[in-house]
């Protein structure tokens, strides 16, 4: 309270009770009444004030407390005057508000954390300067810095990409968005395609959005890949049936000789494209999983065998012998029809590649309780470096030799596509010079006691 209002607080009563007094014809008792009254005026007013001090500090403390986030209770016994009381009432009705606002904000906080670091997408926001405030697990996932900060970093600091880094600050500055692809390299390189903005609505920064198209840049080149050796498998034999034909027309069908022979080549070569088209739509049924496969016991004795007949006669014909050591309690669980195409697939290749006078020998056992079958051959083998792509889509050791013999280069990727599909797998081991030993794994149909035998 000002100085000036406790003085006239403090001597209104007395002056006024001693002009009274005067008033009424008592003047030697109005100086010891005005003492008096200001006596007890300053003794009400001082204890006036302390109470009100003592209200004010408890006030001003509990006020405090709110703002650092706890509740205290007043002193007990502190009595209040009316206004305190409204403004304490006022106080607590404001924290009560702020609070709800408080826990309301903390909510959406938390939701728009929990959705941001839900996204496959990786995201970071930068503020005007183009440094990183915020980002999401996904982008932590993604750029894996090596001291495992991300805020506070600019760009170039985390990707070492001046497009990048130039369509941030144009972002920050001239409000522009950007679309581009980049790689991040290291032992697992990735292809990230990235799209920056401005944050919007007034806001300083920019925000970028990360998705990793490492798998489609991928299949995109499969595709290209598959094409390309599609266009060039078909076009060989087209070729080679057009050429003949033409010169059949130009006159050649009149030599007795040299006809049948180009009718053969004819003939050859459409087989040959017959057989190319329906490996491709067979693969294309299985990567689709098209196909159905019907699980049953099916003994392997019986399948290696009928699978052996159909290679026979080119084999008898290479002067090739061809045993068969499977026993006749081997039963795997599969699709029998499937089973004899795996293995009427990597004969056919064994008799293919094995030279004249070779040896092809299949085997079976139980082994870790599963079927086991081996197709072993004595023929040109393969070098380490082609094994690991052996089983892929028109891969070949030796491109010249294979179209020679008449190979469409999916036999092998056929065989992979079916051992899977019935929950087998097939291997390869190789030595050059030496022969190919192909392996192919089975569910097996017997019990226990078989299966370790």
């Amino acid at each position: 309270m000002p100085l000036r209002f406790t003085l006239l607080a403090l001597l209104v009563p007395p002056l006024l009770v001693s002009a009274l007094l005067v008033l009424f014809g008592h003047p030697a008792g109005a100086i010891a009444a005005g003492l008096v009254t200001l006596a007890g005026s300053a003794l009400a007013l001082g204890t006036s004030r302390v109470a009100m001090e003592r209200q004010l500090r408890a006030l001003t403390q509990k006020t405090q407390s709110l703002a650092a986030g706890m509740d205290v209770a007043p002193p007990a016994g502190l009595e209040r005057t009316d206004d305190l009381a409204q403004l304490e009432d006022a106080i607590d009705t404001l924290d009560d508000k702020l609070s709800m606002r408080a826990a309301a904000l903390n909510q959406e906080a938390r939701i728009l954390t929990a959705v941001l670091d839900g996204m496959a997408e990786g995201l970071w926001v930068t503020d005007a300067e183009g440094t990183v405030v915020r980002h999401n697990d996904a982008l932590a996932e993604m750029l894996r810095p090596a001291n495992g900060a991300i805020v506070g970093q600019r760009p170039l600091a985390l990707i070492r990409n001046e497009a990048l880094n130039d369509a941030v600050a144009r972002a920050c500055h001239e409000g522009a968005s950007t679309r581009l692809e980049l790689t991040l390299e290291g032992l697992y390189s990735r292809t990230l395609a990235v799209r920056v903005t401005p944050v919007g609505r007034d806001l300083p920064g920019s925000a970028a959005v990360f998705h990793d198209v490492t798998e489609l840049r991928r299949l995109e080149k499969v595709r290209k890949d598959f094409v390309a050796n599609v266009s060039h498998e078909l076009r060989t034999p087209i070729t080679a049936i057009r050429g003949y034909a033409e010169t059949l027309q130009g006159g050649a069908l009149q030599d007795t000789q040299v006809a049948p022979k180009m009718v053969e080549i004819i003939h050859r070569q459409s087989e040959r494209l017959s057989e190319l088209v329906e490996d491709l739509l067979e693969l294309s049924r299985l990567e689709a999983r098209e196909m159905t496969f019907e699980r049953t016991q099916v003994p392997l004795a019986l399948a290696v065998s009928r699978a052996a007949e159909g290679v026979r006669p080119k084999a008898e014909g290479k002067n090739q012998q061809i045993g068969l050591h499977v026993p006749p309690e081997l039963v795997a669980m599969g699709d029998g029809r499937a089973i004899e195409q795996v293995l009427l697939n990597l004969l056919d290749n064994a008799v293919k590649y094995t030279p004249e006078g070779g040896r092809v020998d299949v085997d079976g056992a139980y082994e870790g309780g599963r079927c086991v079958v081996r197709v072993r051959d004595t023929g040109v083998g393969i070098e380490p470096k082609h094994l690991s792509r052996i089983f892929e889509r028109f891969y070949r050791v030796d491109k010249g030799r294979s179209r020679d013999m008449g190979g469409t280069g999916l036999g092998l990727s056929i065989v992979k596509h079916l051992m899977g599909a019935m929950d087998g797998e097939v291997k390869v081991e190789s030595q050059p010079n030496v022969g190919s030993t192909f392996v192919i794994f089975l569910p097996t149909a017997a019990g226990p006691t078989a299966a370790t035998g």
